[in-house]
């Protein structure tokens, strides 16, 4: 805790003074790019990544970057998105996983969850991605990381396509005002990775060429992170 609240009092002494301009601009209101959509993972940091300032992007975290296909949970996923998207107007939105991910490992591995029955029930939202992991690789000779880099890839596309049943992304994305993004973070390398839809895989996102809404196929191989 001591080193939060020294953080916070360098904040105020050093870094707000420097920004004081940025800040006073923001108090008037706030118009974000983008919606970013990632983990609660403390190894993650949005705006480091995009190296983007207080202000250029709207940011939802939960365990696992999982969005409820809409109507079956009643959680702040929903309410967030619709803010982004109907109520701010961002023109992008970006769900991110991440390597190494939790969530992901619980999911392929239930048993560990069992003294954590909230996690467990959150996890039921990337149940597809599960399913798909256990029918269409499993059989494919991969090694319990590569499982889990395909898991994070497939429920980022998953997560996608939930976040495609909200109404306010519906009418935004049948309008061609919303563009969605799938990316992974290795946090390892820093490196970004986003999937291209013509390839259908992820490539680094510097490569993407399509990173719009077309039917997804089958990720090759283990995947990239």
């Amino acid at each position: 805790m001591q080193k939060l609240l020294s953080g916070l009092q360098h904040f105020q002494s050093h870094v707000f003074q420097s920004h004081r301009e940025l800040f006073e601009r923001l108090a008037l209101g706030q118009n974000p790019d983008a919606l970013f959509i990632t983990c609660s993972d403390s190894r993650i940091n949005p705006n480091l990544i995009t190296q983007t300032n207080p202000g250029d992007i709207f940011i939802l975290r939960n365990a696992g970057n999982i969005i409820p296909p809409y109507g079956t949970d009643n959680g702040g996923e929903v309410a967030t998105i619709e803010f982004a998207v109907a109520g701010l107007g961002v023109k992008d939105v970006i769900v991110c996983g991440h390597s190494q991910c939790g969530a992901m490992k619980g999911l392929l591995h239930p048993d560990d969850l069992k003294n954590l029955p909230a996690v467990m029930r959150w996890l039921s939202h990337a149940e597809a991605t599960r399913r798909i992991v256990e029918q269409n690789y499993s059989s494919e000779g991969l090694n319990d990381d590569q499982l889990l880099n395909v898991a994070t890839q497939v429920n980022v596309l998953i997560q996608l396509e939930n976040l495609k049943t909200h109404p306010s992304v519906a009418v935004k994305l049948s309008r061609g005002e919303l563009n969605l993004h799938g990316w992974i973070y290795k946090i390892q390398t820093g490196e970004v990775f986003g999937y291209d839809q013509q390839e259908g895989q992820f490539l680094p996102v510097s490569e993407v060429s399509n990173a719009s809404n077309k039917k997804q196929r089958k990720l090759s191989g283990a995947g990239v992170i």
